[in-house]
């Protein structure tokens, strides 16, 4: 089936009607969003008749702080339905998510990386000293004495000597 292309003057005529009918819904939202607040406001909230003596008006404002008390309470209850309702909301997601299947993992890559280079993309530009291990070692000589160096070895050919099945063998024989 050969289908004919629209022109470009009459998408934007089209994109244009969309866009007028679009501006007069919201007009009209808004419009019916303003009487619902004022006839809301009628209802719930009636015009105070101010009152002439003290004792008057003291007894409106106890009445007043008295409501106020009351909306407070609603208002906290709502609010702690709503952060329990979105606690459930967040719960069940997980439970989705978990149901759905496990994650996979994606299979990473080997990366031969210098202690440097790995101490300079962890830390940033923070990371300036450099990590010659070796450079920081101190050289130690090593001095043994020559008689300790006898002792030792005799000691240690000794044990050597006695160690396994072999050397139980050689004491036994030495023995007897």
């Amino acid at each position: 089936v050969y289908r004919k292309k629209m022109t470009s003057s009459r998408k934007h005529q089209l994109k244009s009607l969309m866009l007028q009918i679009a501006h007069n819904l919201l007009e009209a939202e808004a419009a019916e969003a303003k009487e619902e607040k004022k006839r809301y406001m009628e209802e719930n909230c009636p015009t105070l008749p101010f009152p002439g003596s003290l004792q008057d008006l003291q007894d409106l404002c106890r009445k007043l702080h008295q409501q106020i008390d009351i909306v407070d309470d609603e208002r906290y209850d709502m609010e702690v339905k709503v952060t329990k309702s979105n606690k459930e909301i967040d719960d069940l997601k997980m439970k989705v998510q978990d149901l759905n299947g496990k994650f996979k993992k994606p299979a990473l890559k080997k990366v031969r990386m210098s202690a440097d280079a790995m101490l300079q993309a962890l830390l940033g530009s923070k990371h300036k000293v450099s990590m010659d291990l070796r450079a920081n070692l101190k050289q130690v000589r090593k001095e043994v004495k020559d008689e300790e160096k006898d002792a030792l070895g005799d000691w240690r050919k000794n044990i050597e000597d006695k160690a396994g099945m072999d050397g139980r063998k050689k004491m036994f024989e030495s023995e007897a």
